[in-house]
């Protein structure tokens, strides 16, 4: 993965925020690659249908998130802290990767993710159960795969909790994201309920994310909240207990570019969400993999599992894959695979990676165009 500063005829189109951090990273990355820099596509301007694409552009699909106009046209809040409209939020989004897709692909453009690739991995049952197809080991959950039930409320938690034996559970937005709506739930004998989450309500019983996770404890309280959660679409999976660092709970974000994986970063915390914004912290890596080493386990193995997640979707063209260890680091599960996961600012790449010295999007400009190979030209 050498980035070549001579490849000048690349040019790239990138659809994102064009004040936003994400692009301002990948056009960091182009310059130190010697490239041009990217013509800026707005997410504003692809949903008011003014977009559209060159003859030989590589175009990148990027995150639509950190933009309060974006939020209210694919969400229709007018709070972009608001929970709710995660359903309409899909609908609106992969309408308008489909959009880019065609729009490219008129224009005599290549693009770089596959349109359909993103509806599966922003549909968290559909995700599950591709990974599982493929054999990837993933917690169990009665709501993925064909045939599964739609959760509409929390009779049909309570009820999928009691078919599956499974009283600890994460409760997830089926299109959610960065922990929204997450409730990681136990239940226990005599009725008791009690939900983990960084969701509060206000007055009017509306929801919003936190920065600041709490607890709500019976089901007066959580019951009300999975009820206002479930028009959007619920997920439910096991609640895996995680291997732990200095007495957090620990997991790791993978990041896998062009199918190899080029970075890796440990997150703890003492809730059992680890994203770093809900005050988690990034953990000791090489701890980590002595840790898997001295119970028998291989990082490059570790690695592989992440790889076959990612090869779910080959037409995208990066993906931040969410590892969960088991106690004492012996078995790994993955929990999600995110289509925007590379956010990672100053995180170099694995040794023996191919990304030595690269940040995420360095790694990205570096893997064009070796990895085009899997481009997605969207209904030529």
């Amino acid at each position: 993965m050498t980035v070549s500063a001579r490849r000048t005829g690349l040019r790239h189109a990138v659809v994102g925020i064009p004040a936003g951090r994400r692009v301002a990273l990948f056009q960091d990355a182009l310059r130190a690659a010697g490239l041009p820099a990217a013509r800026v596509v707005s997410w504003l301007d692809v949903l008011g249908g003014r977009a559209g694409f060159r003859p030989g552009e590589l175009v990148r699909i990027d995150s639509p998130g950190e933009d309060a106009e974006v939020e209210r046209a694919l969400r229709g809040v007018d709070d972009p802290t608001r929970v709710e409209g995660t359903r309409l939020w899909y609908e609106r989004f992969t309408t308008a990767v489909h959009e880019v897709g065609a729009l490219a692909a008129a224009g005599g453009a290549t693009l770089l993710d596959d349109p359909d690739g993103l509806a599966v991995l922003f549909d968290k049952r559909l995700c599950h159960a591709a990974l599982s197809a493929a054999a990837v080991p993933v917690p169990e959950s009665p709501t993925s795969g064909a045939g599964a039930p739609e959760v509409r409320g929390w009779d049909d938690v309570r009820a999928l909790q009691a078919a599956s034996g499974l009283r600890r559970v994460f409760v997830k937005l089926a299109h959610g994201s960065s922990a929204s709506g997450v409730l990681a739930l136990e239940t226990a004998s005599g009725g008791r309920v009690q939900a983990t989450t960084s969701v509060e309500r206000d007055g009017r019983e509306r929801l919003f994310n936190s920065l600041r996770v709490r607890r709500y404890s019976g089901e007066r309280e959580v019951a009300p909240l999975i009820d206002a959660l479930a028009p959007d679409g619920l997920h439910i999976e096991r609640w895996l207990p995680k291997a732990s660092q200095h007495g957090r709970v620990a997991d790791l974000r993978v990041v896998v570019v062009a199918g190899r994986a080029t970075h890796a970063v440990v997150r703890t915390s003492r809730s059992p969400m680890t994203n770093l914004h809900l005050g988690g912290g990034r953990g000791d890596l090489a701890a980590a993999r002595a840790a898997m080493e001295a119970a028998g386990g291989s990082w490059a193995e570790t690695l592989a599992i992440c790889e076959r997640a990612a090869g779910c979707f080959p037409g995208v063209s990066r993906v931040g894959v969410d590892l969960l260890p088991g106690r004492g680091w012996r078995r790994f599960a993955v929990g999600e695979v995110n289509a925007f996961g590379d956010l990672l600012p100053r995180l170099t790449g694995l040794p023996g990676s191919g990304a030595e010295g690269l940040d995420t999007y360095a790694a990205q400009v570096a893997a064009v165009p070796s990895g085009t190979r899997n481009e997605h030209r969207a209904h030529a």
